[in-house]
């Protein structure tokens, strides 16, 4: 069996030169920094599309970019907006069916378990077979476990309906962040995944707002009608607006040099290569020297098969991934979502059982609109795991000559580990000491904000320092963090029982607050050096 080095399928080890730079000759009074700062530069694209194949996803035109990636967040989004958004329902579901405050958690903590296992099957399913057909197939079986928890009679048929539902999301998990990568160029992949993380959580805040209102009204069976309606009609979005986006892009094609093709599609012309201190320059052929590929139909995109990768086994595939856990970005990464997706969802479960008994004695539907605030601690959480860190990655270029470090994306960490750690525990002091009802919708606002900060930012960092293998890393964090997050959440009623909402929510920030810090610390000071050596470590299948 032949080991690769993640060199051999990407030469510039995740360090590349994004922005050319203009360099002007410095007067004899000139800084170093000043020169860094008065040179002017033009954005590369990395990675280099194909210059002779249409179909190069990097190459479709940005609507239909757009599209494709929209259908596949609302996949995301149904995926948590029918399942976490039952728990307003929680309470009277566990008067319903006369179930304990923790059996009736199950209802969410086991979907959450499989959301996670079951990336280790779709992930390796997708790269055999690719991603298309994973999707047309997941959407179908969602919208159908949907209709069966819709009319499920038994709390055991609600909770195996919510299991298989997740079964059937888990597929866009690891595979739409994948998608950023395949569709996007490196400095549009912050903001990308800061949206396809928000579809994730939104799913999660504004389905309980929803809900919370049906319940009191109609019943919670028709928080999963709706859920059927809109699931179906993504489902036709999917068929006919996803093609599919595997494409075998060579290690030429991951550094951003010689010729670049405008996001239109249309040639831009030929730039000045590019040499660094960590990017070698290569050479490539002129596009008018090469075969042009023929533009698929549409017909031909929308067919159901995507047929098989050349020369991939499937067993192979199923094994590739673990190797990667050696890699130090990847298992930060993995703990840095597990962490943020714990303090969330603790809320999530706990909250219907604080606000909807005595002394609170809320209703349902007054119950959900505590994710108002927690839709806007995880939108400002995405604008700043995403958007914002580009700005910040960009405003850096400028004073290092347009070199691009993955460890650039991790300064911003510091604002999850602030705001939610501090939000842990403002909630928790606020349900034990029975405070003001702003305190605990403040402090699950603040603790939402890292859902989205954080893995929007780590996530980003893995596909920068992996790219070749991206979706087999990120599959790593996203299946690694539900298991390592059902451990935590399956016990946090027994905890919080146990010992105060004080207690548990402070140990939860501390672990918060360690995990994010101390990790982002290491990796800005070594994790350039880690990166460059790793990149020679023969593992790759």
């Amino acid at each position: 069996m032949h080991l690769h080095t993640l060199h051999e399928l990407d030469r510039t080890d995740g360090t590349v030169q994004l922005r050319q730079a203009h360099q002007h000759e410095p007067s004899s009074y000139a800084s170093s920094s000043s020169l860094s700062a008065s040179s002017t530069s033009d954005l590369v694209l990395v990675p280099r599309p194909s210059p002779n194949d249409p179909n190069d996803p990097l190459r479709w035109p940005a609507w239909k970019k757009h599209v494709a990636f929209a259908s596949v967040c609302a996949f995301t989004f149904l995926t948590n907006y029918a399942i976490g958004g039952l728990a307003p329902a929680f309470y009277p579901l566990s008067l319903e069916f006369d179930k304990t405050m923790s059996e009736t958690s199950t209802l969410l903590l086991w979907p959450i378990l499989v959301l996670g296992v079951f990336n280790f099957v779709w992930v390796p399913v997708a790269n055999y077979t690719g991603k298309r057909p994973a999707f047309v197939f997941a959407s179908a079986l969602l919208c159908a476990s949907y209709i069966w928890g819709a009319q499920a009679t038994t709390f055991d048929s609600l909770l195996w309906s919510n299991i298989v539902g997740a079964l059937a999301g888990s597929s866009t998990e690891a595979l739409g962040a994948s998608t950023v990568n395949d569709l996007y160029f490196l400095h549009e992949r912050g903001a990308m995944m800061g949206w396809y993380m928000n579809s994730i959580t939104g799913g999660n805040t504004i389905g309980p707002l929803v809900c919370g209102f049906l319940v009191a009204s109609v019943g919670w069976r028709w928080h999963k009608w709706i859920a059927v309606i809109l699931t179906a009609l993504n489902f036709v979005a999917v068929v006919l607006f996803v093609p599919e986006t595997r494409y075998m892009r060579d290690a030429e094609q991951n550094v951003g040099l010689a010729e670049a093709v405008r996001e239109d599609g249309r040639e831009q012309g030929v730039q000045e290569k590019t040499t660094t201190p960590a990017t070698a320059a290569t050479s490539s052929s002129s596009s008018s020297s090469l075969v042009q590929v023929p533009k698929k139909t549409w017909l031909q995109e929308m067919h159901p098969w995507s047929g098989i990768t050349p020369g991939a086994s499937l067993w192979r595939m199923f094994v590739r991934p673990f190797p990667l856990f050696v890699y130090p970005c990847v298992v930060y990464a993995f703990l840095g979502y597990a962490v943020s997706l714990v303090v969330t969802v603790a809320v999530n479960i706990l909250n219907s059982f604080v606000l909807q008994a005595p002394p609170y004695s809320w209703s349902a539907s007054v119950n959900g609109l505590i994710n108002i605030p927690g839709l806007i601690g995880n939108l400002l959480g995405g604008f700043a795991g995403g958007s914002l860190v580009d700005f910040f990655c960009d405003w850096r270029l400028r004073r290092f000559n347009g070199v691009f470090e993955p460890e650039s994306r991790l300064y911003l960490l510091a604002l999850p580990a602030i705001i939610t750690g501090a939000g842990c525990v403002l909630f928790g002091y606020g349900v034990q000491q029975t405070l003001h009802w702003t305190s605990l919708f403040f402090g699950y606002g603040m603790v939402s904000f890292a859902l989205t900060a954080v893995p929007t930012i780590t996530m980003a960092y893995v596909s920068d320092c992996l790219l070749p293998v991206n979706s087999d890393a990120l599959m790593l964090v996203n299946g690694s963090k539900n298991v390592v997050a059902f451990g935590f959440l399956y016990g946090i009623v027994p905890w919080v029982t146990e010992v105060g909402y004080v207690d548990c929510f402070g140990a939860q920030a501390g672990i918060f607050v360690a995990i994010i810090a101390i990790g982002a610390v290491l990796l800005i000071r070594y994790g350039a050096a880690i990166r460059h050596r790793q990149a020679q470590w023969r593992i790759i299948l």
